[in-house]
């Protein structure tokens, strides 16, 4: 129900912005690009002791944007888009007294995790960024709130070449071996929000007459696990950069 809802607000608001503004008045522009970034904890905790490997995801970003330039003064405008994307993430981090629950064999296990750690995330997403913009020349500076429907969601990994400390640290040990069948998996996906939002900074810089080259900073506000899940302990942003090209129409 949330995700109609979400769908029917969008086109809601592009018909009744299309109601009040003549085509003269609009320019409209297709995009792509690529995201690039991670979801993580502000700032980093010790208990994540280092990042080993990132690796690219596929992450790319298409849309449409609507830009309305009579509904400000001169050299600023609004602009709508729908984009759809994914926010991926694939990294391998140490860890060390880390708050997790996983699954070892046919047991569930929880507690706190030292050791070896492989994550990948995918957030497949329909995104309505509201920007407000500055023209100066050929380049637009634009900010704004963006809001996101997650049309599908992973956040699943694997723990290794450790143990972990069932409940607390002087808790039972459980050793976690680096080969399948010893080390533990976990699955997070269903507790991860539907609703994303957050903030964007972004540059476009026109080269010619249809066509530019568009740099944006996406900092998510509300992370990404439910309000009421608390094995991750700590609250998860995405924040994703993405280098993107666009035509004008």
């Amino acid at each position: 129900m949330k995700k109609i809802l979400f769908i029917a607000a969008i086109f809601s608001i592009f018909n009744s912005q299309f109601s009040i503004c003549r085509a003269d008045s609009l320019d409209v522009r297709i995009c792509a690009g690529y995201n690039l970034g991670g979801t993580s904890p502000l700032p980093l905790p010790a208990t994540i002791r280092s990042i080993d490997a990132f690796r690219l995801t596929a992450s790319p970003m298409v849309g449409a944007d609507i830009t309305f330039s009579n509904l400000l003064p001169a050299r600023m405008g609004v602009r709508l888009g729908l984009h759809l994307e994914n926010k991926g993430m694939d990294i391998e981090a140490t860890v060390k007294s880390y708050h997790m629950e996983m699954t070892k064999g046919s047991s569930q296990i929880g507690g706190l995790f030292t050791g070896h750690v492989s994550q990948q995330v995918t957030q497949w997403m329909l995104t309505m960024p509201i920007n407000f913009e500055f023209r100066i020349s050929n380049f637009e500076i634009k900010f704004g709130p963006y809001f996101s429907l997650l049309l599908k969601k992973e956040f699943s990994g694997i723990a290794s070449d450790g143990y972990l400390r069932q409940g607390d640290p002087t808790g039972p040990k459980i050793e976690i071996g680096n080969k399948e069948g010893e080390w533990a998996t976990y699955d997070f996906s269903d507790e991860m929000r539907s609703l994303q939002w957050g903030l964007s900074l972004g540059l476009d810089w026109q080269i010619v007459h249809h066509f530019g080259l568009s740099v944006d900073l996406n900092w998510g506000l509300s992370g990404i696990f439910n309000s009421d899940f608390k094995t991750v302990e700590q609250t998860l942003y995405p924040i994703y950069g993405c280098i993107g090209l666009f035509y004008n129409l």
